[in-house]
């Protein structure tokens, strides 16, 4: 009987979750596929399991009142941001996007070469992850993590749609990046940093996928610039990133200004 239930319960899910994928496709007009990969040990191409993450010390975050568009909890003074959910996936996808925020000049800023490994860590639709596998090429990779299950089955669509097999979806976590230690080039997250709850262990666990050497860039909307129509906490400054990468073994490399955002580049030390 606990079996039957059990399975019940799961089909529901599945049929939830396939609902609300419908949803979603419709909302950024793509078709429904037979069968979406939604996680990263589903079917072929998926993201090798990474090690279990070590314990480590509880970093210091601090829980307040909310605000109308945070969380209330706080780290190094900074109050996370409320996440983005799958059903706004249209607005990922919205086709003044790339002229808005120049797209163009941030690939250029991320010295992408054929045959790199890329993570694009809180991916959504794939926007940028489809964008940089165009530039890495059939011999080069992206993987597109995000943790919610209907942004990677629209990535994986939307790939599948544009001829982009290089780009494989991956089921993240709140605080884990679930590829292999060593095994990326860059990571990139754009406009993803701020809205993270566990920022300190969704960055351990990125750093430790790069390979020695390797780089993470962090996209953010700049904060106090009157051209960033932007709400405060879905903005950060550069002091405020480099601030709180200065915990992991990162260092700054440089800070390219796009017209609306920062890209924060930094190189893992050890």
């Amino acid at each position: 009987m606990h079996e039957r239930v059990l399975a019940s319960a799961g089909r529901a899910r599945l049929r939830s979750l396939g609902r609300r994928f419908a949803a979603l496709a419709l909302a950024i007009g793509i078709g429904v596929p037979v069968c979406a990969r939604t996680g990263s040990g589903a079917g072929p191409g998926a993201a090798p399991s990474a090690r279990p993450a070590a314990t480590l010390p509880a970093p210091a975050y601090e829980q307040t009142p909310a605000s109308s568009d945070g969380t209330g909890k706080r780290f190094m003074g900074r109050e996370i941001a409320q996440v983005m959910g799958w059903a706004g996936a249209a607005w990922l996808e919205r086709a003044e996007r790339e002229r808005e925020e120049r797209t163009d000049l941030l690939l250029g800023a991320l010295s992408l070469r054929p045959g790199m490994q890329v993570a694009d860590v809180g991916a959504g639709t794939g926007f940028v992850a489809r964008r940089i596998a165009r530039r890495v090429g059939r011999t080069g990779r992206v993987w597109a993590v995000d943790v919610q299950p209907e942004m990677v089955a629209a990535s994986d669509e939307l790939a599948r749609r544009d001829g982009l097999p290089q780009v494989r979806g991956v089921l993240g976590s709140e605080t884990e990046m679930p590829l292999p230690p060593s095994s990326v080039d860059l990571a990139l997250l754009v406009d993803v940093y701020h809205e993270l709850a566990y920022p300190v262990e969704v960055i351990r666990s990125v750093v430790r996928t790069l390979k020695p050497g390797g780089r993470l860039a962090l996209v953010e909307y700049r904060a106090d610039d009157p051209a960033v129509a932007i709400k405060p906490l879905h903005t950060m400054s550069e002091t405020q990133v480099r601030r709180e990468m200065a915990v992991h073994p990162l260092a700054w490399e440089r800070t390219v200004r796009l017209p609306l955002q920062n890209v924060v580049i930094f190189r893992r030390t050890r």
